[in-house]
């Protein structure tokens, strides 16, 4: 009986660990912890796949630092990990440690940034915001709403804060930006610097702006934390943010609709950082053997401002406090 009995368990203890070899591993080399936006996404990602059954997450922060990302690439390969999510902290520098991977056999799912080498390598899905698009509404918004209350035909001093140099979504927006200030040549740019997509540069760059720079009327920051920075000089140079100098962010955290709210900030682009929603399907049709193509998949967005309904020619902008009980971020 006691030969049966350790059999039994020996048996036991064999499916145990088999059924944890059994787990998906899948590894995420995130940015770091720049901005609202990125605690959101980077939260939103790990309880997706930390609270799907039989999925394993190894977790990666490269804390803004490109060589700590490729160093967790590589250490995700040793590992030999099942799946590999990337985000970059910027476009370039990524060919030879992501040809590692695919010469490892692991399937690669870009986030958020795509790098530039994406033509040059292989990846099983891509999901990432409209950079280009994003840009191009937020100057779209500060033309129209100037229209809206009569200064359509008035030159307007405007100043565009830029991310972290390099980025794609520094990259896109600018390209954006600069491209939609050609059909609104009364918005005259005065000033385009980055900050890093910081608030605390934000806030740094603002109060250089204000000191060098005779009048600003309209800052185009290329995401909210860097805007709500910039709305702290502002209110310590003794001007009235949202009046004196219209403001526009990106991304449409929390922070920004209260700001908006508030009257301090007027208009915020949406880029959601909620993609778990895509990643986890898509991960678990990959597991069965579906395939899909290079197409980065853009989630639709939208834009809230104080009262809502200017057109942007894509989407019409939505007032931030009818909707800001339903913001998850």
């Amino acid at each position: 009986m006691k030969k049966i009995f350790f059999v039994a368990l020996a048996l036991a203890l064999l499916v145990c660990v088999s059924a944890a070899s059994a787990d998906v591993v899948i590894a995420f080399s995130q940015i770091g912890q720049e901005s609202d936006w990125r605690t959101a996404n980077t939260d939103d990602l790990k309880s997706a796949i930390e609270n799907h059954p039989g999925w394993k997450l190894v977790y990666d922060d490269g804390q803004q630092k490109q060589e700590n990302q490729i160093k967790a690439l590589r250490n995700f390969i040793t590992q030999n990990v099942d799946y590999i999510l990337f985000t970059g902290v910027v476009s370039t520098g990524w060919d030879e440690v992501l040809k590692e991977v695919n010469e490892a056999e692991i399937p690669l799912l870009l986030i958020d940034r795509i790098p530039d080498c994406a033509d040059k390598i292989d990846y099983v899905a891509a999901f990432g915001g409209d950079f280009v698009e994003e840009g191009r509404r937020q100057v779209a918004w500060a033309g129209e709403y100037l229209k809206k209350i009569g200064k359509g035909d008035t030159d307007v001093n405007i100043v565009i804060m830029e991310g972290t140099t390099g980025a794609s979504a520094q990259t896109g927006r600018t390209e954006g930006n600069l491209k939609a200030l050609k059909e609104y040549p009364h918005l005259k740019l005065v000033g385009q610097q980055s900050g890093n997509f910081t608030r605390a540069e934000g806030q740094a760059v603002m109060e250089s702006w204000l000191k060098s720079i005779d009048k600003i009327d309209v800052l185009i920051a290329q995401n909210d934390d860097m805007a709500l920075g910039a709305i702290d000089a502002i209110k310590a140079a003794g001007k009235v943010p949202g009046k004196d100098i219209i403001i526009l962010g990106c991304d449409s955290v929390k922070a920004a609709f209260d700001s908006i709210v508030a009257g301090e900030m007027n208009c915020t682009v949406e880029c959601t950082p909620l993609y778990g929603k895509f990643v986890v399907p898509t991960i678990e049709a990959l597991i069965r053997g579906e395939k899909f193509d290079k197409t980065v998949v853009h989630p639709e967005e939208g834009v809230f401002d104080m009262d809502g309904g200017i057109d942007l020619g894509t989407v019409k902008s939505i007032k931030a406090a009818d909707v800001i009980a339903t913001r998850q971020y």
